[in-house]
This record gives structure tokens, sequence and C-alpha cells, in this order.
């Protein structure tokens, strides 16, 4: 999950690497090589990114205790839901996280651990204060998302309010022209509003950018989909966007039965409409 500057205050990673990178241990060679790997990650293909975020997954699992499993394991934490690593090796990484926090407890690697158990349903056995605490503030969000409404106009002018499209399924994708993520996706959510859009689908793509920056991007591409813009970021504090790509799924009758803490593929999305029963 990527951020950038000041505008995600709670869970703001400059890059969804960085606060990792500035307590960052001198690596024995082991190490050094498991960093460099996760440097290169975001630049693969999905076939290739797969095999090698489970590959990257065992070798931090087998490192021992200490500052550079810590390090790694953070890092790695905010890279390895950006795409479908299977649930063999979210749970891989999971548990190394546990192994972690039960030695150094760490508000921030905590608060990851959380959204994966909630959001990519992984096993956890733990039960540190803090986690405790991320998953309550986990339910708190959710409780919140479900209640909100919001009114905001696209490129062209139209607006567009959630509570009016009751008895359409809505995806709601947080985005920014800047996020590596969620310019992968995009061409993944164009064949799913084109295939699904005569089955009631709506997608909403929200960014907190200037329609100045959206408009030719989206132009240039020829995405359908609506973009709407938040440049105040109301509507991205109301859904508690704390990085970016965000996708949020609501049923026919408005109810929030999916949602992603990342970029997913069209494979995961398809995965979250069947939840609101598209297929």
């Amino acid at each position: 999950m990527t951020s950038r500057g000041l505008r995600f205050a709670a869970v703001v990673f400059v890059s969804s690497a960085l606060p990792y990178a500035q307590t960052r241990p001198d690596f024995p060679d082991q190490e050094k090589a498991i960093s460099a790997e996760l440097g290169k990650i975001r630049s693969l293909p999905d076939a290739e990114w797969t095999k090698a975020v489970a590959q990257i997954a065992r070798q931090v699992q087998q490192l021992p205790q200490g500052p550079g499993k810590h390090s790694l394991i953070g890092r790695f934490g905010n890279l390895v839901t950006e795409g479908d690593a299977g649930h063999e090796t979210l749970q891989i990484v999971a548990a190394a996280m546990a192994d972690v926090l039960q030695e150094s407890p760490d508000p921030q690697l905590e608060g990851t651990l959380a959204r994966l158990a909630r959001y990519e349903h992984v096993d956890v056995s733990l039960h540190t204060p803090g986690y405790r605490e991320a998953l309550a503030k986990l339910d708190a969000n959710d409780r919140q998302r479900q209640q909100t409404d919001f009114t905001l106009s696209d490129l062209s002018g139209r607006q567009w309010s959630l509570k009016t499209l009751r008895g359409k399924v809505v995806l709601i994708n947080f985005w920014a022209t800047w996020c590596p993520p969620c310019r992968k996706e995009m061409p993944d959510l164009q064949a799913l509003y084109e295939r699904f859009r005569p089955k009631g689908l709506v997608i909403l793509a929200i960014s907190d950018e200037e329609i100045a920056t959206v408009q030719p991007f989206i132009r240039e591409r020829k995405y359908t989909y609506p973009v709407l813009v938040d440049p105040g970021r109301k509507v991205h504090r109301l859904f508690v966007v704390e990085g970016i790509p965000m996708s949020f799924v609501f049923n026919r009758e408005g109810r929030l039965v999916a949602e992603a803490m990342d970029r997913r593929t069209e494979t995961q999305f398809l995965a979250m409409l069947r939840q609101a029963g598209v297929e």
C-alpha cells in the first residue's frame, strides 16, 4: 500500500518501505540479499512477482530473531499485498510478523498484521495489547465506512452520491496518478467495468488530486469508468484512507461486503464482486 507526503497521517509512508528504511540495521550478507530482492519486486510482472514474494517470505521466516528480521518483515509486509501472493505466502508472512512481535512490540507492524488478519483472512496467534488495539481500530473504521455517504463530481461535472446507488453493486477505488500500484490495477478495473456494467456494477474511482492533474491522465489512457475528484480529502477521511490503493465493494442493499487495503488483480477483484452477488 502506497502513501504520499503528509496526506496520509495515520499510516503514512513516503514510500511503503520508508519507516523501516530509516531504522534499517547493518545487514549481514543473507539479509542484504533479501533487502535487495525487496527493492526489485515492484518491477516484476505478476507471475514473477508471485514467485518472488513466496521465496522472500520463506527466506525472511527462516532468519534468526533480531533487528534485521524485524526491519525486513516490516518492509515486506507493506509490499506483499500489492498483488495476489496467495494465502499460503501471506500466512507465512503473518506468522513471521507474529514471531517478531512476540519479541519486540511495534505499533506500526502490529497494525500491518491486523490488516493482514482482517482483510487477507490469515490466522494470527498474537495477543499483545498493541495488536488487540489495532484490530479494534479496524472494527471502528469499518463501522464508520458502513455508515458513510458522500457526493462528489466526476471529470465531466456529474455528481455521484453513494446512497442513490442502492440497487447497484458499487466498487469504490481510492487512487492517485502518482501511485504505481494504483496505475497497475486500473486496466483490470476497466475490464471489469466493461464486463459487469450491464449487470449493475458501478465503479467510482476517487482521487484527492486536482482535476487538472487527473483529467489528462484518464483521457490519455481512455478509461471510461467514473473518476471522481476529492481535492479537499473529505471523502478520504470518511473512509479512513491511510494509504492507496484502497477498494470497497457495497452490495445492492448498500452493505459493505468486501474491502482491500492494497492493489488487487482482476482475479482478486472478481472474488470481491462475488461477495456482492456479481459473477
